[in-house]
């Protein structure tokens, strides 16, 4: 923690700031796959650890880094127990089917508690000034969101899911809190429509420019056919970096542009959807063409594009936020909502 210790004036803007470095990073990265590897994977919880105080520790905001508490023990507890369950459940599923469906409704039924969990442990060991970020998620809000919606969306053939993910974004935003400073958030259901309909043109719109060229490359090359697969695996790379990036860019400036920390804080984002493209374009290529060794460089290239992206008016000033009681929490309902594949980024 840096030891500056002055509030901000009211109103100023301040960006943030990450200060890693790919080096630094690559020798944490080399040494984390290593000893997971040779210890068959139980030396995973410890590099989560070392990976989440590495970001952490290098992102800043007005000279103050935020820090990481989560103890791999916690996250260790929470993974054996998710596989275990887990493992369980793919026997069930081979031996005993009737179980396993059992099982598969159980799961169903516990997706809101493991969301919030989730969301509840990753907030819960993050802070920035000593203070920590909590989340306040309900079941009821989150079965509402993350189950029902989803499932009314199969129905409209999927039309509804714009509406659905900006639903999910507000129940997510919403009950964050910073010390006894909640968050505040109002999104709009037409951003999220003109943000789909967008990518859905531009996707279009590349899908016949790769055709165009792979059918291209398939005549030029046609003697030389061991180049056509990377040429599509590399047309592919551009395809899907660039609809990612279009889509993250404008739905997280969205967001960060409406959304407020109690009477503290306003955030700020101004991410260049192009240029975030092109980032993610020459990651995906560096991290394929260099069989993954490129990964700590790209991954420390994307921080530090969407910390320079990020900025904050403080309002009022933020050394009377109060921190609130922290319990110890269990990683179970991180490490479940992993192996169920839900993905609660809300970086």
């Amino acid at each position: 923690m840096d030891s500056t210790t002055h509030s901000q004036p009211e109103s100023t803007l301040v960006g943030a700031k990450f200060t890693g470095d790919s080096k630094t990073y690559f020798n944490i990265w080399i040494v984390n796959i290593f000893l997971t590897i040779i210890t068959l994977g139980i030396y995973s919880a410890w590099a989560t650890v070392r990976n989440r105080r590495y970001f952490y520790g290098n992102t800043s905001i007005a000279n103050h880094r935020f820090e990481y508490h989560g103890k791999p023990i916690q996250i260790l507890k929470g993974r054996a127990i998710a596989f275990v369950l887990f493992a369980i459940y793919m026997v069930c599923s081979v031996y005993l089917p009737l179980v396993a469906a059992l099982i598969a409704l159980v799961i169903m039924i516990a997706t809101p508690w493991l969301v919030n969990q989730s969301l509840r442990f990753n907030l819960g060991m993050t802070s920035y000034r000593n203070v920590r970020f909590s989340f306040k998620g309900t079941y009821g809000g989150a079965f509402t969101n993350f189950i029902v919606f989803p499932f009314l969306s199969v129905f409209t053939l999927h039309l509804m899911l714009p509406y659905v993910i900006k639903r999910i974004d507000m129940y997510i935003h919403n009950n964050i809190s910073y010390g006894n400073q909640a968050a505040q958030v109002e999104l709009s259901t037409k951003e999220y429509y003109k943000t789909v309909l967008i990518c859905v043109i531009a996707g279009l719109g590349m899908v016949l420019v790769l055709m165009l060229i792979g059918f291209l490359m398939s005549l030029a090359l046609a003697s030389t056919a061991v180049l056509i697969p990377v040429g599509f695996v590399a047309l592919n790379l551009v395809f899907v970096s660039f609809i990612a990036a279009l889509y993250q860019g404008r739905i997280r400036n969205h967001i960060f542009n409406h959304a407020n920390i109690g009477q503290v804080a306003e955030l700020h984002s101004n991410v260049d959807e192009f240029a975030y493209a092109k980032l993610l374009v020459v990651n995906a290529f560096a991290i394929v063409f260099s069989f993954g060794l490129a990964f700590p460089w790209a991954k420390v290239r994307k921080a530090e594009f969407l910390a320079q992206a990020t900025g904050v008016t403080f309002t009022s000033d933020i050394d009377h936020v109060v921190n609130t009681m922290v319990e110890e929490q269990s990683a179970f309902g991180e490490e479940a909502s992993n192996f169920l594949d839900v993905d609660l980024s809300i970086g």
